[in-house]
């Protein structure tokens, strides 16, 4: 079978498919895909979009891989339209993007980024950064309890954090989970905003989890909440989002947000970016050589099972 690979891959990783016949183009864009995919059996990608027109230009794909676990970049209807098969990798950055989700929180309390870029200018202002509260005992609700939302909780849980969850369907409540990790649960998701110190985001991107954190959302929040997003720039609306930075004393941690751009670099111009009470990163919540190389093996057993006639992990 010929497999693209349109993001980066591990070679030590490709080595392992090399009974296929590989290229890896890192620097395709979702409009360069399209002229790349022609002949290819297997797409598999990270972020660069897959539309309609990608999967139109080719006149052999018959399977579409993430490799990782959001799959709303990929036009999944339209390629089960065409018989294509779309999987995921889901559960093997967890733990990445549950690190990054604390690393965001002690950034934002301890100012190391303000206080950095101060140093780096030459200016010592150690009064200025004395203020961090610390986050031992703050209480922190988590929207979202998949596996990257237990990796958070059990982090979050180390450094003495009390957890709330957002319950909505009450399956939590009195499941042994909750004994686990001691939570308390939340059906309305306004009143886990009343009652929390910090917010963070665990949630996959489709029409029921779009806008959820919005204006009646934030005007729940607490004064000087902490919201941290790693999920989905879309789950957040950002015109609420920038209301509450200007007029509540919120602060945000952010790895993702809405229009990033289609490839791994270019402009990016956001209101919520630009914010001074936001600190964020590139949507690099999965980008480590461990949860890399966890997914990649979880790409490689799914090619292997294609060959042998499976469809693992499919979800169109």
């Amino acid at each position: 079978m010929k497999i693209l690979f349109a993001d980066k891959f591990p070679v030590s990783a490709q080595e392992k498919l090399s009974e296929h016949t590989l290229n890896n183009q890192p620097d395709l864009t979702a409009e360069s895909l399209a002229q790349a995919i022609a002949d290819y059996d297997i797409l598999v990608v990270r972020s660069t979009k897959v539309t309609a027109a990608t999967i139109d230009a080719s006149s052999h794909l018959k399977m579409i891989i993430r490799a990782g676990a959001g799959t709303n970049t990929i036009d999944k209807s339209y390629a089960a339209k065409k018989g294509i098969a779309v999987c995921n990798t889901p559960g093997k950055n967890a733990i990445a993007v549950s690190e990054l989700a604390i690393g965001l929180i002690l950034a934002l309390d301890r100012h190391i980024p303000a206080a950095t870029a101060d140093l780096k200018a030459g200016k010592w202002n150690k009064k200025s950064y004395s203020v961090a509260e610390g986050i031992y005992g703050k209480s922190v609700g988590i929207i979202g309890f998949g596996a990257i939302g237990q990796a958070f909780a059990e982090r979050a849980k180390a450094f003495g954090m009390d957890l709330h969850v957002y319950d909505r369907n009450g399956k939590l409540s009195g499941a042994p989970i909750q004994q686990q990790f001691g939570l308390t649960t939340h059906s309305d998701l306004y009143e886990l905003a009343k009652k929390v110190d910090i917010v963070s985001l665990h949630l996959p991107m489709n029409d029921a989890t779009r806008g959820i954190i919005n204006a009646d959302f934030i005007a729940a929040m607490q004064e000087s909440t902490i919201l941290i997003n790693t999920s989905r720039g879309e789950v957040v609306d950002e015109a609420a989002l920038l209301a509450g930075l200007n007029n509540k004393q919120m602060r945000a941690g952010l790895d993702v947000f809405c229009d990033e751009p289609s490839s791994t670099s270019g402009e990016f111009i956001s209101q919520v970016a630009q914010h001074p009470n936001v600190i964020g990163t590139h949507h690099v919540g999965a980008s480590t050589q461990q949860a890399q190389m966890a997914v990649s093996e979880s790409v490689i057993e799914i090619v292997k099972g294609f060959s042998e006639g499976q469809e693992i992990n499919r979800v169109n």
